[in-house]
């Protein structure tokens, strides 16, 4: 058994930058378990999988050790593999996610947007694991369930932190996000998730669907700049529309070829997954 396997370069006009996600074009579901170990041989951060239902492409996303809820990368990298890669010839893609719900994505000249739900962040008192390292947040917040989102003084100090995975990963959250102020964006970010099997995210769509709706308020005004401040780099630009965020940025395809799997794979015992 064999099929199709791309690896895109999301957020960046050119390949070395942004965040690479694999992306997996399926025409049913393998097992989960299957596309787990898929995502764990990717090591990547995420691993997009698609199923086309009708006019609409059913999606989900793994990282190394866990299916996530939402992955802006990785749909971005998707879109760009059925564009460019599948040829497709309309400008808008429709996505389902059992855990999301309906996310879309459209061409808008050489940059592609997604449209996300937006989600409101709900600040909680400092945490005392963090209440003793040497740069200290200005406020916190809890988003998405799973998230902590950090108020930093400024972008510098988020792009020269140098975190203590350890330390985060003994925190109740599976993604640790530090944000701030941008000296040439809007806001700056980074993203930490070793729980999860992410220690570092060069970019990560998702977390802006907090933080959109909050630098908006903050900034007053509804399209945004913004960069996450990693090694790698990347530049998404955001606009709040009521109750959904738009993200647009850039791909590249880096890489494609195929995966083998011997025999028949077993195929997942349910077409979706609820959160």
């Amino acid at each position: 058994m064999k099929f199709k396997i791309f690896q895109v370069d999301a957020f960046t006009s050119k390949a070395f930058g942004g965040n690479p996600a694999a992306v997996v074009p399926l025409e049913s579901w393998l097992a989960d378990d299957v596309m787990l170990k898929i995502a764990a041989e990717n090591n990547l951060s995420e691993t997009a999988f698609f199923v086309k239902e009708g006019d609409k492409y059913h999606i989900r996303w793994f990282t190394p050790t866990i299916e996530v809820n939402l992955c802006g990368h990785a749909t971005l990298a998707s879109s760009h593999v059925i564009f460019n890669e599948l040829g497709l010839e309309t400008e808008e893609i429709k996505f389902h996610s059992d855990r999301s719900g309906v996310l879309g994505v459209k061409k808008e000249g050489d940059r592609l947007v997604l449209d996300f739900p937006a989600y409101p962040m709900r600040e909680i008192e400092p945490l005392e694991l963090l209440k003793d390292i040497e740069v200290k947040p200005l406020r916190y917040w809890e988003s998405q369930g799973n998230m902590l989102f950090l108020l930093m003084e400024n972008q510098s100090v988020i792009a020269d932190l140098e975190p203590d995975m350890h330390h985060i990963a003994k925190l109740p959250y599976d993604e640790v996000i530090l944000t701030a102020k941008g000296d040439d964006c809007d806001f700056a970010s980074r993203m930490f998730a070793p729980r999860i099997g992410i220690p570092e995210d060069p970019v990560t769509g998702a977390i802006h669907c907090s933080l959109i709706p909050y630098w908006a308020g903050e900034l007053g005004k509804t399209e945004l700049f913004a960069r996450q401040v990693s090694a790698r780099g990347g530049e998404l630009f955001c606009e709040l529309a009521g109750d959904r965020v738009k993200i647009g940025g850039n791909a590249v395809t880096f890489m494609k070829g195929e995966v083998y799997l011997e025999g028949n794979s077993p195929q997942s015992t349910q077409s979706t997954q609820s959160a």
